[in-house]
C-alpha cells in the first residue's frame, strides 16, 4: 500500500482550523435532505469565518473518529514523525545511521526488532561519495541494494530543502525514511544566535513536513561538552528541539576510545528504553548486547483477535455495517461501542495485525472497511 492508501480514515481538515487539527465533518453530521444539508454547512462556515473561531472536539466525536496511525519504520524504535539523533562528534553516529537506512531499505531486523521495509535517503551532508563508497563496502561487503539513496548535498531548509524532498518523495513513493546527517547543514548561517523559539521552529518545519508525508525524519545532530545528569540535556542548543520533536536517541560512551555505547530512547510514540551497544571496528556495525529495560506489551484484546480471524488471505476485505460486524463476530456489545472501540485501536490493527481500518458514515449510516495490508504475502 502506498501513501496515498492511508488518506481514507483520515479527517478532513477545516479552512481556518489549526494545521494538523482534523475536523471530521463526514463523521459528525448527517442529512435528511439536501436542503437541510445545504442549511448546515453554512451554518458551520458562518461559524468558522468568526473572528474568535476555536476549533474543537468533544470527547464522544473523539471516539467517533478513526485516525491515521504512526506508521513503525523499525517496530519499538522508530516510527513516522521527527526524531533527533545525537551523539559526541566522532562517536560513530554516521556508521550508525547507515547501518539504519541499510536495515531499512532491505527489509531486514534491527537488534531483533521488525523492520519495515521502504526506501531510504540519506543525506550525508558531512561526507562525499569517495567516503561513503567505502564505508558502506566496509560494512555491506558488494551487496547492492537500489532501494538505499545517498546524497552528500542539499538545499537549505529556508532556501528549498522541503521541495527537492518533495520531489524524492514524488519518484519513490515507498519511502519510509529520510536522514539529514546533520541538522546544522540544513539551518540558516546569518549570524543570528540560536534560540528557544529558531530551534523549535525548525524542528517544527520538518515535523510539518515528516507528517504531512508520512514519513520519518532523523536528525543527526550534537551534544554540548557541558555534562547533564539527564542525558537529553546534553542535546546542543535549548530545549526547543527536544520540544518539537517526537523523540530523540542520544549515543554515550564513558571514552571515546571505548568499543562500548549506551543509547537511550525517548519519544511519543515509543517507550523509553536504554540500550548497550558494542562497536565492530572490522565491519563498522552496531550490535545490541542488552536493552536494561524491558518493554511493556498491551494484553491481548479478543475482540480485535476476533476481527483479524474474518480478515484472512482468503478474503482480504470485509465491508458492512457495525451491526452486521457485531453480529459476525457474535459480540454482546452495542454496535457503537465496536466502532469507537476500533477507532481507539486502528494503529494496534495496523501495527500488530496489518489490517487498515476505516470508519464513516454515508448517507445510510455508518460503514466499517477491513482491508488486510498485502494479503499474498
Amino acid at each position: 500500500m502506498n501513501r496515498n492508501d492511508d488518506k481514507t480514515t483520515v479527517p478532513v481538515s477545516s479552512v481556518g482550523a489549526g494545521e494538523g487539527q482534523p475536523l471530521a465533518l463526514t463523521n459528525n453530521i448527517i442529512h435528511e435532505d439536501d436542503e437541510n444539508c445545504n442549511y448546515n454547512f453554512k451554518n458551520i462556515f458562518k461559524e468558522m469565518n468568526h473572528p474568535y473561531y476555536l476549533h474543537t472536539i468533544s470527547m464522544s466525536k473523539l471516539y467517533d473518529t478513526a485516525y491515521t496511525p504512526k506508521k513503525p519504520v523499525i517496530e519499538n524504535l522508530l516510527y513516522g514523525g521527527t526524531y533527533l539523533f545525537v551523539g559526541a562528534p566522532k562517536i560513530g553516529k554516521s556508521f550508525l545511521m547507515a547501518q539504519i537506512a541499510y536495515h531499512v531499505s532491505s527489509g531486514i531486523n534491527l537488534w531483533d526488532n521488525k523492520v519495515h521495509k521502504g526506501t531510504v535517503l540519506y543525506l550525508a551532508l558531512e561526507d562525499d561519495y569517495a567516503r561513503l563508497q567505502k564505508r558502506l563496502s566496509r560494512m555491506f561487503d558488494m551487496e547492492e541494494n537500489s532501494n538505499f539513496y545517498l546524497a552528500t548535498q542539499s538545499n537549505q531548509l529556508n532556501g528549498g530543502l522541503d521541495k527537492q524532498l518533495e520531489y524524492f518523495l514524488s519518484r519513490h513513493d515507498d519511502t519510509r525514511l529520510i536522514i539529514i546527517d546533520t541538522l546544522q547543514k540544513i539551518r540558516e548561517v546569518d549570524g543570528v544566535k540560536f534560540n528557544y523559539a529558531s530551534d523549535y521552529d525548525i524542528v517544527t518545519k520538518l515535523k510539518d513536513f515528516s507528517d504531512r508525508n508520512g514519513v520519518c525524519l532523523l536528525l543527526v545532530h550534537h551534544t554540548r561538552k557541558q555534562a547533564a545528569e539527564d542525558c537529553f540535556e546534553t542535546i546542543s542548543g535549548t530545549n526547543g528541539l527536544l520540544g518539537a520533536a517526537d523523540g530523540a536517541f542520544v549515543l554515550q560512551k564513558e571514552k571515546r576510545t571505548d568499543l562500548k555505547a549506551v543509547l537511550d530512547v525517548v519519544g511519543r510514540d515509543q517507550q523509553d528504553q536504554r540500550l548497550h551497544l558494542i562497536f565492530d571496528q572490522e565491519h563498522c556495525i552496531w550490535s545490541l548486547t542488552k536493552a536494561e529495560t524491558e518493554l511493556w506489551k498491551e494484553p491481548p484484546d479478543p475482540i480485535l483477535d476476533a476481527v483479524a480471524a474474518i480478515v484472512k488471505t482468503e478474503q482480504p476485505e470485509w465491508n458492512g455495517t457495525p451491526s452486521e460486524l457485531v453480529n459476525r463476530l457474535g459480540l454482546n456489545m452495542k454496535p457503537n461501542i465496536l466502532t469507537k472501540r476500533l477507532n481507539v485501536n486502528a494503529g494496534r490493527l495496523q501495527n500488530e495485525y496489518g489490517i487498515y481500518y476505516e470508519s464513516d458514515r454515508n448517507h445510510d449510516g455508518r460503514y466499517i472497511k477491513l482491508l488486510l495490508d498485502n494479503p499474498m504475502a
